[in-house]
């Protein structure tokens, strides 16, 4: 399957495209390799691209004025799309940095191009209120989690969400995400594992 191939069958599968409107983009993803560390976008830069991430995983996160501490916001991991929404809806700079985790290849597409299919195609007006409602729910589920869910119910949310990430990130990046401490996470998998 190529790239466009899997491209299609996730946004097929996310905002039911057809394939009509698949070919109107087709000359607008470019692909973009990433290597671990790599900012896909800064803190304080405007993102001007939406990707969807083929493999790899990235990370958006904040860096405490006070400690310095790196504390990670979003995870981004395979058939997802990677992109900080606010900065690239309203083009204003970013709130936070986004970096890959792994090495990582991506489609992306530029806002300007992502405007002129949402002009010219209802089914790409519709992604792009489809796109807009689950960045909002990621975030309020992301806020909401913090409120109503203990630490544990966030792992297993992230399980759910992210399954192999385990096997691709380091812990402390997943405890960062989380809210928690190493050793808390330690205690969560161990509690977890042994059900």
């Amino acid at each position: 399957m190529t790239d466009f191939e899997k491209l299609t069958q996730a946004i097929t599968g996310f905002a039911n495209l057809t394939a009509t409107d698949m070919s109107l983009s087709a000359t607008f993803w470019q692909h973009r390799e990433y290597r671990k560390g790599e900012f896909y976008n800064k803190h304080r830069s405007v993102c001007k691209y939406l990707g969807f991430a083929l493999d790899g995983v990235f990370r958006s996160y904040i860096v405490d004025e006070k400690s310095g501490e790196e504390k990670n916001v979003f995870l981004y991991s395979g058939n997802q799309f990677v992109v900080t929404f606010k900065s690239f809806i309203n083009q204003v700079p970013c709130d936070y940095h986004t970096q890959a985790l792994t090495d990582a290849n991506v489609l992306c597409i530029g806002i300007d191009d992502l405007n002129k299919l949402y002009a010219g195609s209802h089914g790409w007006e519709h992604f792009g209120r489809i796109l807009a409602q689950e960045a909002f729910n990621v975030v309020m589920e992301r806020t909401e989690g913090f409120l109503f869910r203990s630490p544990e119910e966030r792992y297993l949310d992230l399980i759910k969400h992210h399954p192999d990430i385990f096997n691709t990130i380091p812990l402390y990046h997943i405890a960062s995400y989380l809210g928690i401490q190493g050793p808390s996470l330690s205690r969560i998998r161990k509690r977890i594992s042994g059900r």
